[in-house]
């Protein structure tokens, strides 16, 4: 399983909001191509950005930005926010990001989801961010009727890489991972899911390990490597060293109860 550190970019800046509330941001560094640097030099093996601003407006607007943390490391880079039509997809991959993350046009446009999924195979990973099981649109600020669960089946039949999937509620309160809701999503769309939301601790990070075998592979960790109450090299080193096998069947079931 990958720890992958997120970068949320706002105003060019490297920023965490609590639960996607725009008007709880907090600024951690100005300067988000060192951050990308920092977090390859602790080993991770790739990066999630965020473009907010882009994701407010409905297109990409911190591509500079992007390409220059692409330029800066060698590690793989995955980009979403704003991302709503064939044109901003394709500017954003042509920056050399290896991954462009769709979100409300998975929703709205899921004929698109499929053209791009063949145009850009391999490249193309949607992003369910949830309330309450349901999906949220237009970053964050609007709730649809679709259930996450449905949505995800749904894209993994269009060809999408994987799911990144995030429980709003979660998001910034590292409160832990939505276990359950991972689990029932992982088990439905078949394709490799990426928890994101709510990371606090090495121990969420080996209660998201033990579902790797359902199709778990990767966990975003955001404001809890800022903060410092998890240390990026630790989390690598811990996760790569354990195997889920040696993990007890019901470590982390307190979080499912």
């Amino acid at each position: 399983m990958e720890v992958i550190p997120a970068i949320d970019l706002l105003g060019g800046k490297c920023v965490r909001l609590y639960q996607g509330d725009y008007n709880q941001s907090q600024v951690f560094n100005d300067d988000p191509v060192a951050v990308a640097r920092q977090w390859e030099a602790e080993g991770a093996t790739r990066l999630h950005l965020v473009d907010l601003d882009g994701a407010k407006v409905g297109h990409p607007v911190n591509l500079d930005v992007i390409r220059s943390i692409v330029e800066a490391v060698e590690i793989p880079v995955e980009v979403g926010g704003g991302l709503r039509d064939r044109d901003a997809v394709a500017a954003l991959l042509s920056t050399g990001v290896r991954w462009a993350i769709l979100g409300t046009v998975a929703v709205e446009q899921p004929d698109l989801v499929a053209q791009l999924c063949g145009e850009f195979p391999g490249q193309i990973i949607v992003g369910i961010d949830a309330r309450n099981g349901k999906v949220a649109t237009k970053g964050w600020l609007e709730t649809s009727e679709v259930l996450a669960t449905e949505l995800a089946e749904r894209m993994a039949q269009l060809g999408a890489a994987a799911i990144i999937y995030t429980d709003i509620h979660r998001d910034g309160t590292m409160q832990g991972p939505n276990l359950e809701a991972l689990r029932d999503l992982a088990a439905i769309a078949a394709i490799p899911v990426i928890a994101s939301g709510g990371v606090s601790s090495l121990t969420d990070l080996l209660s998201l390990l033990a579902l790797e075998p359902q199709g778990v592979t990767g966990a975003i960790v955001g404001k809890a490597i800022y903060t410092g109450d998890v240390s990026l090299k630790e989390a690598v080193r811990a996760v790569g060293q354990g195997r889920w096998q040696d993990i007890p069947p019901d470590f982390g079931s307190s979080a499912l109860a």
